[in-house]
């Protein structure tokens, strides 16, 4: 029994001939919604976005808590330009939105209308807008733009159509709205512009003065000469965007603007060493993914001129080498992000010297074919090493091995939270089990195409040795000589290792998996995202067993020739807010399994089963009935999945934007190419 008194904040409990009285905290009163509302978002607050969203079905307390600002101003509404995006629109004014991206968008009345209904409805609380990709011209951005006081975010790219005319405005009652309502803009994306000029940058530009990140990514920048011309190209230019525009931008807004994004440009040395050297300009995030012009000579300037960089991306950067990342260290001293991925000339000389920066936290070398990590242990067993790491990429680092892993697990501890080893081929069981012994903290773990991850890595068990030869064999007295080469004793060629199976999990092993405590993969108790495709060693024995987070959103399970219905009903009652599922290439798996494991899993928006010939129009029609919230299917090349089917369940689901159904019904792939 359990009595409660408000007044003198004690309980009271009673029970087998005794009583307790122990002091209780002061709670607040029901009455008061206020403090109410404040205790149960500072409770959601801990609950990923699914589980908030059922969370706030249990009463009205509940539902206004879980529309606080932190929690909306995290979640981006998307939705095509369509009939019924009007309604949705609608609804969503009666809520606090403040993201919203529209696609499909164009130049008809239609698309016009629904940037007015945003405009209506949403503009005055909303702070990020995308319109990347449309083909929308300058009235349908004057129909929503100068509606919209409080935007933060506006996403421009790949909008061709708007600056084609280079009319964009050039209207001055025009250009005094937009600058009204662009009055707080914080960033800007321009990228992937072909029809991007002075003139239009500057107009676009001149009605957002608080500007702290622009990107030019993929644009067309003048650096040296006017191909019209062949001279140097000034400002003002009506045909393109000129480095001198550029500059005098940068002059202009160098007190405020932090981030610049110039990836895919083309940027010359000269043309960087003059926009870096821009008197007060400070920049904290520079990228410049594939400029390929760039050498280790032309990086001087930047060490020397924007030494507070924080985050910098020179991936793609085929030039540079082992000397830019030596001056990395040296130089970037408040560094906390580093991208060098697909720069194969980078060696591990330097890696050690890395560790040193205090403020780093995310390193990527994907694609760094000559990295190997040995310098980075090395840099992490230094006493001068002061970096935390949070994100490591690998991936397609062939050179990497189990002992590096092993040693680098040890070295990282429970700060890292993202790991990207995929394909790292000849990473074993051994990596495996030291990812879960000293990695508990990860939050994403990525394992494509590692081949050699078997059962007992996952299971978190030493893989029992084999057994010794026949007795014949061991009685053989010596090599027995004769025109065969492989036939001599002692001279036969040794087993080749990736052609070698492991000895399968039997039923024995699962009872002493269950019976102890070991390093298994249930020890990242907070994945999130898990990437297994291509590990064809594993098999039902332990997906069924170690598949079990409740937090899991990704899962690729594709490539596992070896796993049955079991594993996908298994995973399907273990992990039931998956979003995105990918089981692609797995022949075994059945409709029967499907239909099962759709009941459970009603948050999910994206999966992929190319080429699972044993799915037929009955998983399709579970699906319609099952996962209300699917988004996109791939069913691309599975014999059994009739067109017919495919269109019944997008008239199913109104929420299905991408279905590829390439060869689909056992098409003829030779008579359709």
């Amino acid at each position: 029994m359990l009595n409660n008194s408000t007044s003198e904040n004690r309980s009271v409990i009673s029970g087998a001939g005794c009583t307790f009285e122990m002091d209780t905290p002061e709670l607040p009163v029901e009455n008061s919604c206020v403090h109410m509302e404040q205790v149960i978002t500072y409770i959601l607050s801990f609950l990923q976005g699914p589980d908030r969203k059922d969370a706030s079905l249990v009463c009205k307390i509940w539902y206004l808590a879980s529309q606080d600002y932190q929690f909306k101003k995290k979640v981006t509404y998307r939705f095509p330009a369509s009939s019924v995006s009007l309604d949705g629109i609608r609804g969503l004014g009666r809520h606090p939105c403040y993201s919203v991206a529209i696609s499909h968008l164009d130049s008809s009345p239609f698309s016009r209308a629904i940037l007015q209904q945003v405009a209506l409805h949403l503009g005055p609380r909303l702070e990020c807008l995308s319109l990347r990709g449309s083909s929308i011209t300058e009235s349908s951005f004057l129909a929503v733009a100068p509606h919209l006081p409080a935007l933060r975010r506006l996403d421009l790219s790949c909008c061709d159509s708007l600056f084609m005319s280079g009319t964009l405005l050039s209207k001055e009652e025009s250009r005094q709205a937009v600058r009204a309502a662009l009055r707080n803009l914080e960033e800007l994306d321009l990228s992937s512009l072909h029809f991007l000029s002075d003139l239009t940058f500057n107009r676009l530009t001149g009605c957002s003065p608080d500007l702290r990140r622009l990107s030019l990514a993929g644009c067309h920048i003048a650096f040296q000469f006017d191909p019209y011309r062949g001279s140097s190209v000034g400002c003002d230019s009506t045909a393109m965007l000129s480095l001198k525009n550029l500059h005098r931008f940068l002059s202009e807004r160098a007190p405020s603007l932090k981030g610049l994004n110039l990836g895919r440009t083309g940027v010359t040395p000269e043309g960087l060493r003059s926009l870096v050297q821009v008197r007060g300009l400070c920049l904290e995030e520079l990228t410049l993914q594939g400029c390929k012009d760039l050498t280790d000579q032309a990086m001087t300037a930047l060490w020397k001129w924007q030494p507070g960089l924080k985050t910098l991306d020179l991936s793609f950067c085929t030039e540079l080498s082992d000397k830019t990342l030596l001056a990395i260290s040296s130089n970037l001293k408040e560094l906390q992000c580093l991208n060098l991925a697909k720069n194969r000339r980078i060696t591990d000389s330097g890696l050690s010297d890395l560790m040193e920066l205090k403020c780093l936290q995310s390193l990527d070398f994907s694609e760094c074919s000559y990295i190997s990590g040995g310098q980075l242990v090395k840099g992490l067993y230094s006493p001068q090493a002061q970096a935390r790491l949070v994100s490591l990429s690998f991936s397609s680092c062939t050179l990497i091995t189990d002992l590096t892993m092993f040693s680098l697990a040890q070295l990282v501890g429970p700060s890292l939270r993202v790991l990207d080893l995929t394909s790292c081929l000849y990473l074993t069981d051994l990596s495996v089990r030291a990812i879960t012994t000293y990695l508990p903290g990860l939050v994403v773990l990525r394992l494509g195409w590692c081949k050699e991850v078997s059962d007992w890595g996952l299971l978190g068990l030493e893989e029992p040795t084999q057994e010794c030869k026949p007795d014949k064999e061991k009685d053989d007295k010596g090599p027995k000589f004769s025109r065969n080469f492989g036939n001599m004793g002692f001279f036969s060629p040794p087993k080749r290792y990736l052609e070698e199976k492991p000895r399968r999990v039997t039923k024995q092993d699962l009872v002493e998996f269950g019976e102890r405590e070991g390093a298994s993969l249930l020890a990242l108790r907070d994945l999130q995202e898990l990437d297994l495709t291509a590990c064809t060693k594993l098999t039902d024995a332990s997906i069924t067993q170690v598949l079990r987070f409740q937090d899991l959103r990704t899962l690729s399970l594709s490539m596992l020739s070896e796993i049955t219905d079991s594993s996908l009903v298994s995973v399907a009652s273990h992990c039931r807010g998956l979003t995105r599922l990918n089981l692609s290439h797995c022949p075994t798996l059945t409709d029967h399994g499907l239909s099962i494991a759709a009941r459970s899993l009603h948050r999910l928006q994206h999966l992929h089963l190319s080429c699972c010939d044993k799915i037929t129009d009955r998983s399709l029609t579970v699906l319609a009935e099952e996962c209300k919230a699917l988004k996109s299917l791939d069913v691309s090349m599975c014999k059994k999945v009739s067109m017919a089917a495919v269109e019944l369940l997008q008239s199913q689901l109104p929420s299905l934007e991408n279905t590829h159904t390439l060869f689909v019904g056992g098409a003829d792939l030779f008579f359709t190419l």
